[in-house]
């Protein structure tokens, strides 16, 4: 029984789903977090969806006005490639972005933030607050991000 529980572990870990009856197939990596929420809590909820290390810096980057894929790597936290892929994905999954083809040879894309996306602006302003209050050594975002309200005025 032991061995079971460990193998089931071990493939949940990979990414690996198999249902009875249904050979083994590998989860979309946007699966992760659009399957399962925890909890009906809300908190836990948005935590699931936005929670992670770097959605967040590339929604700040959204709403500062970097739209392109190498825009987002400029920024000062260095997100690696595959990352930035995988969080535009799932962001876009989660209806936070949208994106838009500007190019068709090679397909490039530009990503805007949708009312969805637009609606955590007030949450990020707060965050970026209490983190000047009670961490003073943090940079002081521009008063322009600070005070701008949702609707990016």
């Amino acid at each position: 029984m032991r061995t079971a529980g460990l193998e089931r572990h071990y493939k949940r870990r990979r990414g690996l789903r198999q249902h009875p009856g249904e050979k083994e197939t590998r989860r979309k990596k946007t699966d992760v977090k659009q399957c399962d929420p925890r909890s009906n809590c809300p908190v836990a909820h948005a935590l699931d969806i936005v929670g992670d290390r770097w959605t967040l810096i590339v929604l700040r980057d959204l709403f500062t006005g970097k739209a392109r894929y190498s825009q987002f790597l400029t920024s000062p936290e260095r997100i690696t490639t595959n990352i930035l892929a995988d969080r535009l994905e799932r962001m876009e999954a989660a209806g936070l972005i949208s994106k838009k083809l500007y190019q068709e040879r090679p397909k490039r894309f530009e990503y805007r933030l949708t009312e969805k996306g637009l609606d955590l602006v007030p949450a990020m302003q707060a965050m970026a607050r209490w983190a000047n209050k009670h961490y003073p050594d943090t940079m002081t975002p521009p008063e322009a991000f600070l005070n701008a309200r949702r609707d990016g005025v």
